[in-house]
């Protein structure tokens, strides 16, 4: 028997603070402890919230899994492919058993994409209130002072590192394309009419390839994954100082959601925020 946390940014933000508060992960991380809010947000403009967004923690294994979804398509299609894809993979995640290496759990969740994404894309065929679903899908998984990134469509992840601040995953999108082919420029694709279509989600195809990389987690640094609605509001060097702020994570998680929705809300606005706090050597 396993404890299950799946933790919905849209019914269960305040039972995970909660549960946050209580657990210790320097108990199992030698004297590692990490710090992470959760933000989703319907927006201004938008009825129904299509982002979704969980943090994991695993009841045996030094991991901690991060994910962030933002679902389209379809009559009611989004918001079943993003919750759908967060609580596949968490489960599977939250399941895992004889995983010793980082390529053990790396195959895992490689899998585990690789499921929902079938599933996904076997409803929409099956169901026509599904057809055109899909959802981006960006996951981090943390071990120890080791991250391993998977990611598909236009969501981001972003670390921050001392003062500086880059952008871990590269967006499947159509502008992309242009930028890549030298067509348009990075700020021309900014006002580009299509520059919120994108080439790749999770569902959409019956096949699906993520990206994948690995990244160090240094002390005193952060991870923020964030939805289109974040990024495309703010720019990396305003995220930047919301991050350096002299401010608790929760006052700084809150302020990237009033932001977007102060620059127009259009769209659903969803993030969470990571905080790898600074490790203290001792002298042996």
């Amino acid at each position: 028997m396993y404890r299950f946390y799946l933790i919905s940014t849209k019914v269960m933000v305040s039972l995970w603070r909660l549960y946050v508060e209580k657990t210790n992960l320097s108990d199992r991380n030698g004297g590692w402890l990490m710090e992470y809010e959760i933000r989703s947000d319907t927006g201004r403009k938008r009825a129904v919230n299509e982002d979704e967004a969980a943090v994991f923690v695993h009841p045996e294994y030094d991991a901690v899994l991060a994910i962030i979804a933002d679902g389209m398509g379809g009559h009611k299609g989004g918001d079943f492919a993003s919750a759908t894809a967060v609580q596949m993979i968490g489960e599977q995640f939250m399941c895992a058993i004889d995983v010793g290496t980082e390529q053990d759990w790396s195959d895992l969740l490689y899998d585990a994409v690789v499921d929902v994404n079938l599933f996904l894309y076997t409803t929409a065929q099956q169901d026509e209130s599904y057809k055109g679903m899909g959802t981006t899908l960006d996951i981090a998984l943390i071990l120890n002072q080791q991250c391993i990134v998977f990611h598909v469509g236009d969501s981001r992840i972003y670390q921050v590192t001392g003062k500086a601040i880059r952008q871990i995953t590269k967006d499947h999108s159509f502008v992309n394309v242009l930028i890549d082919s030298g067509e348009i420029t990075e700020q021309e694709a900014e006002v580009h009419p299509q520059r919120n279509w994108i080439m790749k989600a999770v569902g959409s195809e019956k096949s699906i390839v993520p990206d994948l990389c690995k990244i160090s987690l240094p002390s005193a640094s952060y991870l923020l994954l964030c939805t289109d609605g974040l990024s495309n509001k703010i720019e990396k060097e305003v995220m930047l100082d919301i991050i350096l702020r002299d401010a608790s994570l929760a006052h700084k998680a809150d302020a990237f959601v009033d932001l977007a929705n102060e620059r127009g809300g259009e769209d659903n606005i969803t993030v969470i925020l990571l905080e790898v706090p600074e490790i203290e050597v001792v002298p042996s």
